[in-house]
């Protein structure tokens, strides 16, 4: 309980540097909110709506202004979508790409250490060539290709699966796909390595010295040490997910905040961006804490020590 309060307390300056420098990069950037309006013929109109959300004012005092807000849990108005505040947006986007990311994280992780524990404890060449040929597949080829071709194999020629929108179960089933294959293949990779060095270790001889069958040694003793490099790394994995899943969202049109980041970026919507940072760097923060709990779960030496 300790290391976990110490963990969640830590969030706390963490999420505020990370939204101070959001909030300044973001009006550093060149250009403005206002820069692409066509329909303000006049400087005034563009100087009255500067005054109105305080774009006018010096950017520490922006910030004051914007901390105090953020402290009450309001993170703006969007100057984009004018009738939504970031609030909202957030709120109704989240869940879609959360869902979708633990889809996809999931499939990655059962379908990638599968094939990395064939790879490492197979004695067979043609099957250990198959499954590494696989993984490499995976993390060689991106997500912006390999959604194309999905569609346009499954969806379109096939028509297997559909291809836009969220509407059914099927639906997930193209955009999971594709941004699980090139993460399965780094889990490959990650698990192939992981079962290897541990095989390798002074302990996994002596279990084996002491008359232990080769299966009890592999899911007592290997697994759980040669899974900590998949454990270590599925925080990140997770982030990823979120954060590069616009490419999903925007090839199979669906309603996620990852949208909504490229176009706040593309627009200069300010409180949009710093809004989606802080909701992306306190999803990293909690998903390392889980991982780094988890860690201390599985491995005895971090326990003990």
């Amino acid at each position: 309980m300790r290391f976990l309060l110490q963990r969640l307390l830590g969030i706390i300056p963490l999420l505020l540097v990370v939204s101070f420098l959001a909030f300044v990069l973001v009006r550093l950037a060149p250009g403005g909110p206002f820069d692409r309006e066509r329909e303000f013929a006049s400087a005034e109109a563009k100087r009255m709506l500067n005054e109105k959300y305080l774009l006018d004012a010096p950017i520490w005092k922006q910030y004051l202004h914007y901390l105090s807000n953020l402290l009450q849990g309001d993170l703006g108005n969007s100057l984009k979508h004018r009738n939504h505040s970031v609030n909202d947006i957030i709120a109704q986007g989240l869940p879609v790409s959360l869902t979708l990311g633990f889809m996809a994280f999931t499939f990655s992780v059962c379908w990638g250490i599968p094939i990395g524990c064939l790879s490492a404890i197979s004695k067979k060449s043609s099957t250990k060539i198959l499954a590494d040929a696989t993984a490499m597949i995976g993390i060689c080829v991106p997500a912006l290709v390999i959604g194309p071709i999905l569609v346009m194999t499954l969806a379109i020629k096939f028509r297997w699966f559909p291809v836009a929108l969220l509407t059914s179960p099927l639906h997930f089933v193209l955009p999971v796909l594709t941004l699980g294959i090139y993460y399965a293949g780094r889990v490959a990779r990650m698990t192939q390595q992981g079962i290897e060095a541990t095989l390798e270790s002074e302990f996994i001889l002596t279990a084996r010295s002491k008359g232990l069958r080769e299966r009890t040694i592999l899911i007592r003793h290997v697994l759980p040490l040669g899974l900590l490099p998949v454990v270590s790394y599925s925080g990140p994995l997770l982030a990823d997910l979120l954060t590069g899943s616009f490419v999903a969202e925007n090839l199979f049109q669906i309603p996620g905040i990852g949208v909504f980041l490229i176009q706040s970026s593309l627009s200069r919507d300010y409180p949009m961006i710093v809004g989606l940072v802080l909701v992306y760097a306190l999803i990293l923060a909690l998903l390392n804490l889980a991982v780094d709990f988890s860690y201390r779960i599985i491995d005895p030496r971090i326990r003990q020590h």
